[in-house]
């Protein structure tokens, strides 16, 4: 049997290191962008590839159910990344890059929030949809890694993971979730 003891403990000391490096003030600032948009009434959007399109579709669920349940006022959030059918017609007619951008062009529309979610913050159909919706007059947001890249210039709003490595910055990302929907949902506890 290997003993892998000492990578667990290589990889949780990574993890924990990274959750210190988090900003409370980036985090706060996109936890009132989110319920602005609640309040008034303002649709949001998510969109990721890959890990982040997973946490994008965990998002949404977990704010449009986890979140909303019992609140008067609901979240009304569209993940972009769920519509396999859409995303496969416009990469195969238009180009992979403006997956995210068509169906904001029919949906978005001022003062509703776009969030993009990229580990790299170099993926182009993320920062061409977050330059589609700053242009539109939405909201926009960026959870990132890395150095951020140029999602991170692009977005108004962001939470940034500043470690160089993907697993790391996908996990903190669902970390980010699920500390926001604690946090909104108002739960004490499990």
């Amino acid at each position: 049997m290997t003993d892998y003891r000492e990578e667990i403990g290589r990889y949780l000391a990574m993890e924990k290191q990274a959750l210190d490096l988090l900003s409370c003030g980036e985090i706060n600032t996109v936890l009132n962008v989110l319920e602005e948009a609640r309040l008034d009434g303002r649709r949001i959007f998510i969109c990721g590839n890959g890990g982040s399109a997973s946490t994008a579709s965990h998002l949404a669920g977990d704010f449009n159910k986890g979140v909303s349940y019992e609140q008067e006022i609901k979240y009304d959030m569209e993940c972009l990344s769920d519509n396999l059918p859409m995303l496969t017609a416009i990469a195969n007619d238009i180009g992979w890059a403006d997956i995210f951008v068509v169906p904001l062009r029919n949906k978005l529309k001022p003062g509703d929030v776009v969030i993009g979610i990229s580990g790299s913050g170099n993926s182009e159909n993320i920062i061409r949809a977050i330059r589609y919706a700053r242009e539109a007059g939405a909201k926009t947001v960026a959870f990132t890694g890395y150095d951020g890249g140029e999602l991170k210039k692009t977005a108004e709003y962001g939470i940034h993971v500043p470690v160089d490595n993907m697993q790391i910055t996908e996990d903190i990302h669902l970390v980010l979730n699920h500390m926001m929907m604690f946090i909104l949902s108002g739960m004490k506890g499990c």
